[in-house]
């Protein structure tokens, strides 16, 4: 069974959550929401994953950001502030007794339709919000010792398609990618963009390093990765030379290390891609250096 930057360490705790509806607490077994909810029939929302440590959500004013800003490009209104939005999540980790290690899924769909119908006009309900905490540590086998990608078919498309920078529900191409990956023996699909540039993976972003350059994918058909975009600003607040720029998979065979970042894992080695072997396994001093610094990082936001 492959293993992925996703997998994480059982918690018996999970079963006893309390989940978060539209601003009413239910045991995990009684969290419902309505098969005519947008979210169901049509994936018609967006949502964020959130870090909780030491009290703390980490980079909460970033996740915030792209959440209003994906529900404003779908003309979606979410019904509350972001401030009230915020004292909700909090209210929910409170209730269920979480102080930290806890991994947040947040959940805004357009709400209840009156017929199974794409068209907005049909939403007889406000927004439906779901807010679901839960215990999870990153598996350290995965986050130690690495992954493998597989490079799929499926690109990452033009924005006149599906702008790749809102965190839609509609996911059904990063599915695609993960199932082609899987069915290959890896643990996460590798993507590209429309012209053959090396893009993104399914559900994190990609980064390799050559001769002490760090360079990623132009963000152009990606998510704008909040994890990705503070290990860009620490690269350059530490004199690392990092790049945004289109590059080839010829490239990534041959560079000295890769690695992927998500907001659960944060930075995690890729030792090997399409079968190649990345540098040296377990040989990775910009990938320990840029893990550090993201440490120190993430430990500040946390104060």
């Amino acid at each position: 069974m492959a293993k992925g930057t996703h997998d994480y360490q059982k918690d018996p705790r999970n079963e006893a959550i309390l989940i978060n509806i539209n601003g009413e607490l239910f045991p995990r077994a009684e969290a419902k929401v309505s098969v005519f909810d947008s979210g169901f029939i049509l994936g018609d929302g967006v949502w964020e994953g959130l870090r909780l440590h030491n009290g703390v959500i980490a980079f909460i004013d970033e996740h915030m950001d792209r959440l209003y800003q994906g529900a404003k490009a779908i003309d979606m209104d979410v019904g509350i502030s972001r401030e009230q939005l915020v004292e909700r999540i909090y209210d929910t980790l409170k209730a269920n007794d979480m102080s930290t290690n806890v991994h947040i899924r947040l959940m805004v769909t357009r709400g209840v339709k009156s017929t199974p119908y794409q068209d907005p006009r049909v939403t007889i309900s406000s927004a439906t919000i779901v807010i679901i905490p839960e215990y999870k540590n990153p598996d350290p086998n995965v986050v130690n010792n690495g992954i493998s990608l597989f490079t799929v078919h499926v690109r990452r498309g033009y924005p006149d398609v599906q702008d790749q920078k809102l965190n839609s529900h509609s996911k059904l191409n990063c599915i695609t990618a993960c199932i082609q990956a899987t069915k290959a023996g890896a643990d996460e699909a590798l993507m590209l963009d429309p012209h053959g540039f090396v893009s993104t993976c399914n559900s994190t972003h990609f980064f390799i390093v050559r001769k002490g350059e760090v360079w990623t994918s132009t963000g152009d058909y990606c998510l704008g990765g909040i994890t990705r975009q503070n290990v860009i600003r620490l690269c350059r607040e530490n004199d690392i030379p990092v790049f945004e720029k289109n590059f080839t998979l010829t490239e990534v065979y041959g560079a000295n290390e890769a690695f992927v970042t998500g907001t659960f894992a944060g930075l995690t080695p890729v030792n090997e891609v399409d079968g190649r072997e990345i540098g040296t396994k377990g040989d990775n001093p910009m990938i320990n250096k840029l893990q550090g610094l993201y440490k120190d990082l993430v430990e500040k936001e946390y104060q």
